[in-house]
């Protein structure tokens, strides 16, 4: 179930965490993090996408009270969501790459699904 990973950190931290993480892939389009941390910003990023699908005033006010970037959330009202008009939901993709080599943990790279090589 998306949103009950601990993810070893307190709420606050966790929270904040995750707000920056899916600033940073919206922005960028791609992030690469551990498996878990991954599927975590899958769920809030999608949210966030449909929130700017909406595209009405309370949607942005809720995007930008998520969002750490003000010109982030200008982009995913003017460019990402409208490239996912047409979709409804599985706006990302997790790709796993294998193992860290400090501590092993598992390592995936979330990125954007690029509608026109659809």
């Amino acid at each position: 179930m998306p949103g009950t990973r601990k993810l070893g950190r307190p709420t606050a931290h966790r929270n904040a965490m995750l707000r920056g993480m899916v600033t940073y892939l919206l922005e960028n389009g791609t992030i690469e993090t551990t498996l878990t941390r991954a599927k975590e910003v899958r769920s809030m990023a999608e949210k966030m996408i449909t929130l700017g699908k909406k595209n009405t005033l309370a949607s942005r006010r809720a995007a930008l009270a998520y969002i750490t970037k003000e010109d982030v959330v200008k982009k995913l009202f003017d460019q990402i969501a409208p490239k996912y008009a047409s979709r409804s939901g599985g706006y990302t993709q997790i790709y796993k790459l294998g193992p860290r080599r400090g501590d092993a943990a598992e390592m995936a790279m979330i990125k954007l699904v690029d509608i026109a090589a659809e």
